[in-house]
């Protein structure tokens, strides 16, 4: 039971940390295609 209970404060803030990061990720990608679209619109 210890050990279980060790694991899961260990593990809560690094899954915590991942979300973060994947969320960060997708508004990045966004913003790529966002540039692109402009860029393509403008290039008309």
């Amino acid at each position: 039971m210890r050990k279980l209970l060790l694991a899961i404060m260990i593990a809560a803030p690094l899954m915590a940390s991942a979300c973060n990061t994947i969320a960060g990720v997708g508004r990045d990608v966004g913003a790529v295609g966002d540039a692109v679209s402009k860029t393509a619109e403008e290039a008309k």
